[in-house]
């Protein structure tokens, strides 16, 4: 079982992820399930569902088929499906995909507090519906729990959640939200973070910075034991990694304006809103 945990969770860590690429004024006047609102909400249950079918259909293969893909080839197999549909419904949707991701862009005031729920219900209902044809696919003897679990204590699997995903938000917020990056390349930048995250945090965690991905199996297979962790975890290091990008985000302000009394909390609000 421990073999099959370090192999089969260091493989499904996904994500994610992904990018706000519609105008946060324009999101906050679309009425709530107007046409083109449920058009986004499917497009995040086909995004989600591909990523999950694929993720973790890489994990199935692997455990089942003599470790044919190994962990480099899972953590490809995430980085590529992530950037893929990124790239292909990113324009549609945001490409969220994460209900961790989506949570953060509405605390940034970058996506409307009332689209939460239904992105996130979407998100989980993709990832089931993934998961669920995998197990239809691989039954009997083939039939293995591609959810994720913790290969160690519950509090290191917490914490490397937590910072695996706050790293992804970071990145995320730097090359889908700030207007000086290069944009075009979003999908492979966020593609090729979730690829270093699954190989190193994989064999500990499952490497999930998803809330819905481990939800989804968790769901399907009955498996819930240590699933809070990844609840909880993922939404709290994405919180925090799109703040702190905000807090690092270009200011024009000079430093004597920033340190008068009662002027930096206003600057640092418009930073933290920007």
């Amino acid at each position: 079982m421990a073999d099959q945990i370090s192999v089969g969770d260091g493989n499904h860590g996904v994500v994610l992820e992904m990018i706000d690429t519609s105008d946060a004024k324009e999101e906050k006047k679309s009425t709530l399930f107007s046409f083109s609102f449920v058009q986004k909400l499917i497009a995040e249950v086909v995004g989600t569902y591909f990523l999950i079918f694929a993720g973790c259909g890489s994990v199935a293969v692997n455990l089942d088929y003599d470790k044919v893909v190994t962990l480099p080839g899972i953590s490809i197999v995430w980085g590529l499906a992530v950037m893929v549909l990124v790239y292909s419904v990113g324009h549609v949707s945001g490409a969220h995909f994460n209900p961790a991701v989506t949570i953060a862009f509405a605390t940034c005031k970058r996506f409307p507090w009332k689209q939460v729920p239904p992105y996130i219900v979407a998100q989980v209902v993709g990832s089931t519906m993934a998961s669920g044809t995998l197990r239809l696919l691989f039954t009997g003897k083939l039939n293995h729990f591609v959810g994720t679990q913790p290969a160690g204590s519950d509090v290191q699997a917490f914490v490397f959640e937590f910072i695996i995903t706050f790293y992804l938000m970071f990145i995320i917020s730097g090359v889908a939200t700030d207007s000086r990056a290069i944009r075009e390349l979003a999908g492979l930048v966020v593609g090729a973070t979730v690829l270093l995250n699954v190989m190193f945090a994989g064999p500990v965690t499952g490497a999930s910075m998803n809330p819905a991905r481990s939800l989804g199996p968790a769901i399907v297979f009955g498996h819930y034991d240590k699933l809070w962790i990844y609840i909880v975890a993922p939404p709290v290091g994405a919180i925090s990694g799109a703040w702190i990008y905000n807090l690092i985000r270009f200011t024009d302000k000079p430093i004597r304006e920033l340190t008068k009394s009662g002027s930096f909390l206003r600057i640092l609000a418009r930073i933290c809103s920007s």
